[in-house]
């Protein structure tokens, strides 16, 4: 395995402090520029409605990493499912990737809503989306699926 090694490029401030499953939909929350990114890093965010936001879910305890399979927040009415087969939190990189409502871009800051990250956790990317990068054609999932994001946002 190699190492790769990745630049904070902004923090989040505000919005929540704790880990909740769900009602993220109302959650408003700042992505803040790291230091040695210029406000210009911004520019032209403004024109988009929503932005792909990639974080990092540094608070996971390594040791609640999960590389095979698992039920979906435990429940024993899921199916046990790999952990790239579900979007849980501990996950062997624990990244962590949200579409966003873009709210405001204001020099250095970007207020969003719908982040389902916590306050201070590092973002590693943000893009903004583009129709032409979303899925072309209908989207499958299973029931459990569907389930699991019915109070989320």
């Amino acid at each position: 395995m190699t190492d790769i090694t990745m630049d904070v490029v902004a923090r989040v401030h505000g919005g929540r402090v704790e880990n909740v499953d769900d009602d993220w939909g109302a959650v408003e929350a700042e992505i803040v520029l790291a230091p040695g990114y210029p406000d210009e890093a911004f520019a032209g965010l403004d024109a988009f409605s929503h932005a792909v936001v990639v974080f990092h879910f540094d608070m996971i305890d390594p040791e609640r990493i999960v590389v095979g399979a698992r039920r979906p927040r435990g429940r024993a009415d899921w199916p046990e499912v790999g952990i790239f087969a579900q979007r849980g939190s501990p996950r062997p990189n624990r990244i962590g990737v949200t579409t966003v409502e873009i709210v405001a871009v204001e020099g250095r800051r970007l207020t969003v809503r719908g982040l389902d990250a916590i306050d201070g956790t590092p973002v590693l990317d943000i893009k903004p989306v583009m129709r032409g990068f979303e899925p072309r054609g209908a989207i499958r999932e299973p029931a459990w699926a569907e389930e699991i994001m019915k109070d989320y946002w």
